[in-house]
Parts: C-alpha cells; structure tokens; sequence
C-alpha cells in the first residue's frame, strides 16, 4: 500500500508546500523551470519540510534523465552505474540524500563529472553545507536553504491530502492540532493523518482520536499559534535576563515538545550573543552539554541541557562583541571597506613582524584609510574583559 506521503508527492514545483521564497512568479526555481536550465544545488534545511519534494518536482517538469541515491546506504559501485547511465543519456540529474556523509572515494568519482556538466547534482541535506559538505562539491553548487512550514503552509498540504482518503471528515480544529504536533514537518504531518484515519473505524477523525495515536503535548500560546517560536524567544529573553527559573521553564517547554534541535541551536547562538566576552568558556561547554544530550538522548538529555542553561542563567553577561560584528558589517554595507594597507598584503617587504618586538607587539596601521582610527570594539564592565583590557593596554605600553 503506497504511503500518503508518496500518492502527494508534488509533480510540479507550484504542487510544493511553503518555500515560498524560492518557488513562485519571479522566484528563482520557477525562473530556472521557465528557462528550462537547471544548475547543480544543495538544498538543506530540517526534515520533512520539501527537499525531496522539490528534487522530484524539477526532474519532472524538466524532462531529464534522473537517479537517485544516498550517500549512505549506496555504495562506490552504483555511483559508477549512475555515471555510465550519463554517458549514455549525455546528461543526468543526480539527486543525493544525505549528501554530508558522502565520502571522499565517491566524492572524487563525481567531481569530474560535476565539472563538465554531465552530472547535474542536486544534494539534500539537513546539515548546514557550509559546515559539513566537502568545499570542492560544495564550490560546483548553488546553496538554497528551505524554511522552516509554518502552521498554515501544513494545513493546506493536509487539505490537499484529504482527497486521498475517501469519507474523511475532519474539522479545522484538529487540522491544526495535527499541523501544531508536526512541528513544521509536514511528512510527519501527513503520517498522523494517515494513522489516524485508518485507526477510526468512521474515518471521523476527532482531536481526541489524535490524542490516542500521538500524545505529544501541544502548547497553544497565543491567538497566532507561533507558539513555537514565542518560546525560543522567551527561552532567550530569560537566559539573556539572568532569571534561571523562567529558563529552566521555557526550557522544559522545549523538551516536552522533543525539540532539541531548536534547543541547541538557541544555546549555542545564546553563548555568544548574550554572554560572550564575559564567560569565553561557555561556548566549549555549550557544545559538550549539546554532545552529551545527543548521546544519551531523552529522557536523560534533560539532565545536562539543565546543567548547562542554568549555568548560562547565572553567568555575567556582555554583547560587546556582538555588537562589535554588527557595526563593522554595517561599515562595509554603506560600501565604508577601502583598500587594504600595502605594508599588510602577503608579501609586502614593508611589513613589521610583532613577534620581533616586545610582549608581540609593534604599532602599525592595520585599517583602511576610509577607516583609520574606526573602534568596533568598545568593552562591556565585567571582569573578563577589564582583564583582558588591562593586558592590551600593557602590551602596547611595552611594560
């Protein structure tokens, strides 16, 4: 019996859920269906969201020859395969899951074939490419990030879905406790759908009926639904805050929903927008509570998420540097970036080494002219960084 999730596979790009920013009048995969040109691309982002749906989409409006693989559970050989069927054809689509565990040995039998264009590669993957994908399949690649669906995008790919299961009757409340359970993976989505539907003998699926095939607890916390990202935010806020309490809250509000993702990566930006300067070390321990958590999992994951956010609660706090950042990307988007100095270009005779010199230090101008004397940087009143201040300022004395 073919899956829901399979029978709503889109066959056109208008077809697909969301993305709404890469697909539509003007956007950029509609325009390159329309030219009937197709590049090689990553397309990442979490699950569930459309990457697949979209790899399938292209193919079949475009008209070209496709394989797919997983870099995983596909072997050197059936890479080999798909590059003979190329030769054959003159060109193929080549859709890769879970391209960020490729491996080198099938990674240098494609890029040739990347290069001159016989493979067209679409890669899929729910790991930023920028960090985990090969930079020499990576360079060959246009990057497109999917966003995450939002509650409306998975109600009308459900409403659409409904045509698929004869004498279904579900009403607008329980199309949105399905959608809120999902947590913005519309596979997921339509999976409940589908149980539940062939667990009632009616086919009048109730949020009760729901319930009794997932028993997630759903947190509805306003009149918009956002509810999700309301609490990342409040999650932030109280970290930011210093109020350990509403942070172990919030944090239990994530771990009840089983959103770790989110949980991690709200930590790891927390550790160095809010804290910062003002405890260095708590981004090293953000990642060793983030690996501890992955490896025993839930329950259990609880444990260090808790250590580790109540130690990010009772931490001082400074956003100099990421105030820093800020201002000096600002700089170079009014076009304030210059020249760079010619006694600092690699090569330069007129450079001066530091390393010569006393406490590895010797002035020189390092700032473009258009920049000269510019400070980013202005420290924040806690201790780190008043020491760290007091030995730049000793540095430069030369005492």
């Amino acid at each position: 019996m073919e899956l829901l999730a399979n029978k709503l596979r889109p066959k056109k790009l208008s077809e697909v859920i969301g993305q709404k920013h890469l697909i539509g009048e003007g956007k950029v995969l509609t325009n390159l269906v329309a030219n009937g040109k197709i590049f090689s691309m990553i397309l990442y982002g979490r699950p569930g969201i459309g990457k697949t749906s979209i790899a399938s989409a292209l193919i079949n409006e475009l008209h070209i020859r496709s394989k797919f693989l997983n870099a995983t559970t596909n072997n050197k050989a059936d890479f080999d395969i798909a590059i003979e069927e190329a030769k054959m054809y003159g060109e193929m689509i080549l859709v890769i899951d879970e391209i960020h565990r490729m491996n080198k040995d099938k990674q240098d039998i494609l890029l040739p074939h990347i290069e001159s264009g016989l493979i067209i590669l679409i890669g899929l993957t729910t790991s930023n490419p920028y960090h985990k994908i090969n930079p020499a399949i990576r360079s060959r690649c246009q990057i497109f990030e999917l966003k995450e669906l939002n509650t409306e995008d998975i109600i009308e790919g459900l409403k659409k879905a409904q045509e698929y299961l004869p004498d279904l009757n579900i009403d607008v409340d329980a199309l949105k406790y399905i959608a809120t359970l999902s947590s913005g993976d519309f596979r997921s989505a339509l999976n409940t759908l589908e149980v539940t539907y062939y667990a009632t003998t009616n086919h009048n699926i109730t949020i009760e009926d729901i319930k009794k095939i997932n028993n997630k607890p759903v947190f509805f916390h306003d009149k918009d639904e956002d509810g999700h990202y309301q609490v990342l935010s409040a999650f932030q806020k109280s970290i930011r805050g210093s109020d350990v309490d509403a942070s172990l809250h919030y944090l239990a509000r994530l771990i009840v929903a089983g959103d770790l993702d989110s949980i991690y990566r709200r930590m790891s930006v927390i550790a160095y927008e809010d804290i910062g300067l003002a405890n260095p070390g708590i981004g090293p321990k953000v990642m060793a509570a983030i690996q501890a958590a992955e490896l025993v999992g839930l329950p259990e994951a609880r444990i260090p998420l808790a250590e580790i956010v109540t130690e990010m609660a009772l931490s001082p706090k400074s956003n100099s540097t990421y105030l820093a950042i800020d201002a000096a990307i600002n700089d170079i988007n009014k076009g304030l970036s210059g020249s760079i100095p010619k006694h600092i270009i690699d090569g330069s005779p007129e450079y001066i080494y530091p390393h010569n010199y006393k406490n590895d230090y010797i002035k020189q101008e390092y700032m473009p002219d258009k920049l000269k004397n510019k400070k980013y940087y202005h420290k924040k009143d806690n201790k780190y960084e008043a020491n760290l201040n007091k030995i730049y300022e000793e540095m430069r004395s030369g005492k």
